[in-house]
């Protein structure tokens, strides 16, 4: 089985960095190296992943900044180019401010940070984030939540072409902030970027109460092989 190169982008603020390198080197025994947010070379990773975490402190708006980080250019080169990218919560926000993916994250309806254990379900089993799920878990499965502004938003004609594009890849079941159509998750329409708000690397151990998590990143994984 090929070992999977990845690259853990590290922003100013961000704090699930680690928990992202311990799943892939400790867990999945892939090949990880964190990347500097200045850094100008992703070091031929195969794949990229954006954490979670307050980059910039969130500053003027979730991402708006991180954006700006001089990798954020070599990332964009590379999912144009086909390469595989994932941003988890903030990470999610940094890539819909990027034009990476479709749409934004604004304030939760509630107004309020949320930290709560979530149920979701997957909407598109034959992706590359998701074709490892078992049937067991495709309609109900639960993953953390830890943000304030995760209420995805879109204008109409977006939300038609992820409907009908396939690119929403996960639903809330009890949408926990109002985020539209209760998406949790989407891909680009070539299915090479996925953000989603949910948080797997916080689930990926029978000590933290869940290894479902762990469907996302073997997915990943397996695709390469």
């Amino acid at each position: 089985m090929k070992t999977v190169r990845f690259g853990v982008v590290v922003f100013p603020g961000s704090n699930c960095d680690h928990d992202v390198y311990y799943v892939l080197k400790t867990l999945l025994k892939q090949d990880v190296r964190f990347l500097w947010h200045k850094q100008t070379s992703l070091e031929d990773c195969d794949v990229i992943i954006l954490p979670g975490g307050f980059s910039y402190g969130d500053y003027l708006r979730c991402g708006a900044i991180a954006r700006f980080s001089p990798i954020m250019k070599e990332v964009a080169g590379f999912a144009a180019r086909g390469g595989i990218v994932m941003g988890i919560c903030n990470g999610f926000q940094i890539l819909c401010e990027s034009g990476l993916l479709p749409g934004a994250l604004i304030r939760n309806r509630s107004l309020r940070f949320i930290c709560k254990n979530v149920s979701l379900k997957v909407e598109n089993k034959k992706s590359i984030f998701t074709n490892s799920f078992v049937k067991a878990d495709i309609n109900q499965f639960k993953l953390p939540i830890a943000h304030a502004e995760g209420n995805y938003i879109c204008d109409e004609n977006t939300l038609s072409e992820l409907e009908s594009n396939k690119q929403i890849l996960f639903r809330y079941i009890d949408n926990p902030n109002g985020s539209l159509a209760d998406i949790a998750g989407i891909i680009n329409k070539e299915g090479n970027v996925m953000g989603m708000m949910p948080h797997p690397e916080r689930a990926c151990e029978k000590l933290l109460g869940s290894e479902q998590g762990l469907n996302i990143f073997r997915s990943i994984t397996e695709s390469f092989n």
